[in-house]
């Protein structure tokens, strides 16, 4: 049964985390809390970065960039699901749905990428600290944020173009709080063969490939550092990269869980859980990881704050 040509007109329903509407308060301030933070912590980041001079390198270029996706990542989804909460409006047009699907498919990629990009200016950095200012050149830098942004729109655009080529009919209630792939695959009632097997193969190749860089990038890091004779010489090392592994961890973990398995009822309960990792706590924690364990970060700050503390 193939849905009617007007299927642009119609609306989906995000079911969401809850239908108590005594909880959807509590998750409402829950969530605004998280967007704020998330919000000022990026943003206040993207600031520091632009107009301090000792944070004008590749490293912190490429974090600006982070924060930035981060912004638009959370942005994607939260103030959607905010005004359902406060709301009780729980449906998003045909048109909403397909952006959201592509923008949040498109940011993701984008974010990986952006951080294997990380792990290989680390990894010049500490391999090849004397030709760094060479290779890490402005214009590498830009190669290596552009390739994310452009791999991720298109990728982004052919996975959400498949989801709606699909046919829709009977419920359309979405299991999820977002319109995510694998809850919308399950709503089709035309062949989704293809578009499943589109999703696993970009999925496992924007996974395993960004994953493979940046493990690749940290094998050799390691390596040099174990050559590092001085045990003050090898903890710097190691804590420029600590802060990128951290959050490497959180994003990638939290991703694979949930994409790299068939859709199922079970699999899209599950993954909602998942998803507020990656979707809400990931791009909040990514400036506080940051900031936290890096002294030169700690430094632009307290300039920032003696500067406005003295005028």
């Amino acid at each position: 049964m193939k849905y009617p040509n007007n299927s642009a007109m119609m609306d989906f329903i995000l079911v969401g985390l809850t239908d108590n509407p005594m909880m959807e308060k509590v998750l409402f301030g829950v969530f605004l809390a998280i967007y704020v933070i998330t919000l000022a912590g990026n943003l206040c980041m993207i600031v520091l970065i632009k107009t301090n001079p000792h944070l004008q390198t590749p490293m912190y270029f490429f974090l600006g960039h982070l924060s930035f996706v981060d912004i638009c990542y959370s942005s994607n989804v939260t103030p959607n699901m905010l005004y359902s909460f406060s709301s009780g409006q729980k449906t998003i047009s045909y048109a909403g749905c397909f952006t959201q699907c592509l923008l949040f498919i498109a940011l993701v990629i984008t974010e990986f990428y952006i951080l294997a990009s990380m792990a290989l200016d680390r990894y010049v950095a500490i391999c090849s600290p004397l030709h760094y200012s060479t290779r890490m050149s402005r214009g590498v830098c830009i190669s290596l944020v552009a390739f994310p942004y452009v791999f991720g729109f298109l990728n982004g655009l052919s996975q959400a173009l498949l989801t709606f080529h699909l046919s829709f009919c009977g419920s359309l209630e979405i299991n999820h709080f977002y319109c995510a792939d694998p809850p919308l695959i399950m709503l089709a009632c035309s062949d989704a063969h293809v578009k499943k097997m589109a999703m696993f193969v970009v999925a496992g190749f924007t996974l395993s490939s960004s994953l493979c860089i940046i493990l690749l990038s940290y094998l050799f890091i390691f390596a040099a550092i174990l050559r590092i004779r001085s045990a003050e010489g090898r903890r710097k090392a190691f804590s420029t990269c600590g802060s990128h592994l951290t959050t490497v961890t959180i994003f990638y973990g939290t991703l694979f869980c949930m994409y790299l398995r068939p859709p199922s009822q079970k699999s899209v309960e599950e993954s909602k859980i998942i998803a507020v990792f990656y979707t809400f706590l990931s791009p909040m924690l990514n400036p506080l990881i940051y900031s936290l364990r890096n002294k030169d970060v700690i430094r632009a700050v307290q300039q920032v704050m003696k500067g406005n503390f003295f005028r």
